[in-house]
C-alpha cells in the first residue's frame, strides 16, 4: 500500500459515553446541535456537524459507566465563537472561561457537558 493511500484524509465521528441520553440530548440540543435523521436507536444519538471538510457526526451513546479515567477533549469549529459563548449562557451553560485568544492561533472557550466531556469551540484567528 502507497503512503498516499494509507493517508487519513478526515474524520467521520466521536462517539461519547453518557449516562442519561435524554438529558445529554437536551444539552446538545440546547447549544444547537442538530440529531441526524432517520430511525432512532434506544440509548444512541448522533448530531450531523457540516462543514467545509464535509459532514461528520457526535455520537452519543448512554452507557453504564463509573468516573471517568484519563481526559479527552472535541474541538468543534464555530463562526463566531463569541457569539456561540453568548448563546451557551443564554441556554443555561456554564463555560469553564470566557473566550480567549490562544498562542496557536485560535480564539476559543471551553465547555463540559453533562457527563464532564471537554468541549472546546473554536475559530482560527485571521
Amino acid at each position: 500500500m502507497s503512503e498516499r493511500t494509507a493517508q487519513i484524509v478526515s474524520l467521520s465521528a466521536v462517539t461519547l459515553s453518557v449516562s442519561d441520553i435524554a438529558r445529554s440530548v437536551r444539552f446538545y440540543e440546547a447549544l444547537g446541535f442538530v440529531q441526524k435523521a432517520g430511525s432512532q436507536v434506544a440509548g444512541f444519538a448522533s448530531f450531523e456537524l457540516a462543514g467545509a471538510a464535509g459532514v461528520c457526526y457526535l455520537n452519543l451513546l448512554e452507557a453504564p459507566h463509573g468516573a471517568v479515567d484519563g481526559w479527552g477533549r472535541v474541538i468543534l469549529y464555530v463562526a463566531d465563537v463569541d457569539a456561540f459563548y453568548a448563546h451557551a449562557l443564554a441556554v443555561g451553560a456554564t463555560p469553564e472561561f470566557a473566550p480567549r485568544d490562544a498562542p496557536w492561533g485560535e480564539r476559543y472557550f471551553h465547555l463540559a457537558d453533562p457527563d464532564g466531556h471537554e468541549l472546546s469551540f473554536a475559530k482560527p484567528l485571521a
